[in-house]
């Protein structure tokens, strides 16, 4: 005997219990076919064994089957009753708990709520209840519900294909919508879970429940009203479904794009009943297609059912036909007197509708699930063994081992958790040229396969809400382009952010970057920041400007100085050039020489030696430079002293002593030099800091104490060289060569003063620029004080070129 649970009504009337007297029995109301199509299939399967001489020969099998009216209650009640074999007056005996159970397993229910209670309430029994269409997750759970199975896969694998396939599409802001039961709260928590791993956010979640007032209908489509998001996520039945979509027309809220899940998405009722094409384009997962020969046949005889005394098949019978039998009430306006011989011909209603034919399948291997665990169990070969005691415990655990095929090929069986392995049909609502939809098939789920395999989608047309061909737009931020980054706003999900531009030097090159990346120092970020450019190198070149400009003052130094010392050469007889030591005088012009010569060392890409040969070169010419000028001076002062009486001070400081005071103080130069390339010397540099988008190439100083040591050598003795020439600037000489040598020095000395804070202050390349100009300038100031009066009287004035001019016994005139 095996027994049925279904829903052949929807919903049942409001009672108030007032707790004094016993509660009256559920008054059901709005009669549900497929709860009449459900029965219609246990029995065809039923009759379909007992027809068969393969299976349980010579067994019969029969049935007792319940209405439970959806409800909770109801459902354990009749459950009860199948239990223990008493009709529903005499379900609450205690004495029917000692009785053994009447049936050998249960076909049903429909939904998972009263699955719940139902498996609850059965299990310490365990009698196999068998649900073919309840899904929740939940009902997997083998210590709450022991003796629990199904034949349609769980939503655990449908919750996230779900999520899988709105991630597939890109709508990462998306509404909610459940049945307030176990089925729609079990199933949306999972794809909530789900989509969050993904990336998805919910903009809202809401719960209905077919029996919910009107005014909390009102703030359910108030908050869809107000949300942004156009694609809504739908676990509800088809009930609920229909409370919402009538309301949404009502307030002319249209445009959206519905996910449904196999409870009305191949559903041709729903269809029917969604006049306003609230629901067109709708996309989501269904049971794959099946077919069984001679089921739909069966199912729409329902003559046999005219027979039945029962007050529930009468209904049934007026209903579908649209007449009354004549023990009923009055005949309604457009209705006739039923005759018990009607048939199906042209009718067309839910009943006759056969869309659910996967759902009528899972009801059929349920079935055929038992029966070939009784056969089994008794041993059935060409006769069963009818003297086995057949006990629930042992049935439940037959079944959950079976593995068979349908006569369509298709195998059965269950996992370890009472369910079937999970595959779905990718459904698309599509309206054809009559207005009737179309529920085609544009892929396909399953997830026994990798996951990254699990989900398929055909190159088909798809047609999307309002039958457009562009896929929906449902994001609650548009995707951030290369070159910017994610930032949350404040307070709202991970799916709403602005998109900031990477800073300078950082780059994002992939859509919705949550960070940007620092380019490696010798690149920088281009314009659009979604990708790193080398870094153009920087340094004082020939080919530019300022360089040619710079080589061409060197140059033109380095000839003035070469004229110099020709004329100097030419006329090495004169007075003029003989006074003052004129081997002192070429000395100088050839360390002018290297000075204006040594600034090219500067100019050009830095190497290992010139970086080593610029600074060391420039402070031991300069050194030279400034000891010749020394020189130069003390002569001046001397020779002044060695005129007066008694003074022998000359023979201290002759030619010899001159030559070997310049190479003295020569040689401390390059003692210095010598130390700072030994301990650290100048290295060629790449300067990442000074400027972002450039690479300055330039020489580091090694030892900063090496360096301004140098310099600081070359100050000391431009101060003193100073110092001494202000002191011999009235000596009365008719040409008295300190005063120049105190103008040289004072230039000197204010190029170089200067030029500490500018070279510390100028940037990249114009540091070096500026160390060249000093160098020239300081060059050209010697030059220019010290020589250029004496070529003037050489050249232009060379009557003044006599000894006796030179002693200041001529008449004496201002030069």
């Amino acid at each position: 005997m095996l027994g049925g649970i279904f829903s052949f009504n929807l919903l049942w009337r409001d009672r108030q219990d007032t707790y004094i007297h016993e509660p009256l029995p559920l008054q059901c109301t709005s009669l549900n076919f497929r709860g009449f199509q459900y029965a219609q299939v246990m029995l065809f399967a039923i009759e379909e064994i007992n027809n068969s001489t393969d299976l349980l020969p010579g067994i019969s099998l029969g049935y007792k089957i319940y209405d439970a009216c959806a409800s909770i209650s109801r459902g354990v009640r009749v459950a009860l009753a199948l239990a223990t074999g008493n009709e529903l007056e005499s379900a609450l005996s205690g004495a029917a708990c000692t009785r053994p159970a009447q049936v050998q397993a249960i076909m049903g229910e429909t939904f998972s709520s009263p699955c719940m209670a139902i498996a609850t309430v059965i299990g310490p029994f365990h009698i196999p209840l068998i649900s073919h269409f309840a899904t929740c997750a939940c009902l997997s759970d083998k210590t709450k519900y022991p003796s629990f199975l199904r034949t349609i896969p769980s939503d655990y694998y449908q919750s996230r294909a779900l999520a899988q396939l709105v991630k597939h599409f890109g709508w990462t802001w998306v509404g909610a919508i459940r049945t307030n039961d176990d089925y729609g709260n079990n199933g949306m928590a999972t794809f909530t879970e789900t989509a969050q791993q993904l990336g998805i956010c919910l903009e809202y979640s809401v719960a209905v429940f077919r029996t919910d007032p009107p005014d909390k209908i009102q703030k359910i489509v108030d908050i869809i009203k107000a949300s942004t998001s156009k694609v809504i996520v739908t676990f509800l039945s088809p009930t609920e479904l229909y409370v919402i979509i009538q309301e949404l027309f009502h307030h002319n809220l249209t445009g959206y794009q519905w996910v449904g899940t196999e409870a009305w998405i191949f559903d041709s009722q729903t269809a029917a009943n969604d006049r306003h094409h609230i629901l067109d384009g709708a996309i989501g997962l269904s049971i794959p297609k099946a077919y069984v020969s001679g089921m739909r046949e069966f199912i729409l005889d329902v003559k046999s059912l005219k027979a039945s005394s029962n007050e529930l098949f009468t209904e049934f019978w007026e209903t579908l036909f649209n007449c009354k039998f004549k023990t009923s009430k009055s005949l309604a306006v457009n209705q006739r007197e039923c005759t018990g011989h009607e048939d199906l011909t042209g009718v067309q209603n839910s009943f006759t509708d056969m869309s659910l034919m996967p759902i009528f399948y899972n009801v059929y291997k349920g079935v055929y699930a038992v029966a070939h665990a009784l056969h089994n169990i008794l041993s059935c070969n060409k006769t069963c063994n009818n003297k086995v005691q057949l006990d629930p415990f042992t049935i439940l655990q037959h079944i959950k081992k079976i593995r068979f095929k349908t006569k369509e090929g298709d195998e059965v069986y269950f996992n370890e958790n009472g369910d079937p392995a999970a595959k779905y049909e990718i459904i698309n609502w599509q309206q054809t040229e009559n207005g009737i939809v179309d529920f085609v098939p544009v892929g396909l789920y399953d997830a026994s396969l990798p996951a990254d395999k699990q989900l398929n989608l055909q190159n088909k047309s798809l047609i999307w809400t309002q039958n457009s061909q562009q896929v929906p737009l449902s994001v609650c931020s548009e995707k951030c382009p290369p070159g910017t980054r994610k930032v949350l706003q404040k307070g709202k999900p991970v799916c709403c952010y602005d998109c900031l531009r990477c800073a300078e030097g950082e780059i994002s090159n992939i859509t919705d970057s949550v960070t940007c990346v620092r380019c490696d120092p010798e690149f920088w970020s281009n314009e659009r920041r979604d990708a790193c450019v080398k870094k153009e190198a920087e340094f004082l070149s020939y080919e530019e400007i300022m360089g040619a400009l710079l080589t061409a003052a060197s140059l033109l130094g380095t000839c003035l100085t070469a004229v110099v010392a020709f004329i100097f050469f030419r006329y090495r007889q004169t007075p003029i050039v003989r006074a003052n030591n004129s081997e002192l005088s070429f000395l100088l012009l050839f360390s002018l020489t290297l000075c204006f010569l040594c600034s090219l060392t500067f100019i050009g890409r830095p190497s290992e030696w010139s970086c080593m040969l610029r600074h060391t070169a420039f402070g031991i010419t300069f050194v030279l430079c400034i000891s010749c000028v020394l020189g130069k001076t003390v002569v001046v002062l001397i020779a002044f002293r060695a005129t007066l009486p008694g003074s022998n001070v000359m023979k201290w400081f002759g030619p010899a002593q001159q030559r070997l005071s310049v190479l003295g103080f020569t040689l401390v130069q390059v003692v210095i030099c010598i130390l700072w390339l030994t301990i650290s010397p100048p290295f060629p540099f790449q300067n990442f800091k000074k400027f972002n988008n450039k690479i300055i190439l330039e020489c580091a100083l090694g030892s900063a104490v090496g360096f301004w040591a140098v310099l600081g050598y070359i100050g000391l003795l431009a101060m003193l060289c100073f110092f001494l020439a202000f002191l011999a600037r009235k000596l009365p000489d008719n040409f008295n060569e300190a005063k120049f040598i105190t103008f040289s020095m004072l230039i000197f000395c204010a190029v170089w003063i200067t030029f500490i804070p500018a070279y510390v202050s100028s940037p990249g390349k114009f540091s070096v620029a500026v160390e060249i100009f000093a160098i020239l300038a300081s060059s050209f100031g010697l030059l220019i004080c010290i020589f250029m009066p004496k070529c003037y009287i050489i050249l232009l004035k060379p009557e003044k070129n006599t000894k006796k001019n030179m002693m200041g016994k001529g008449e004496p005139k201002s030069f």
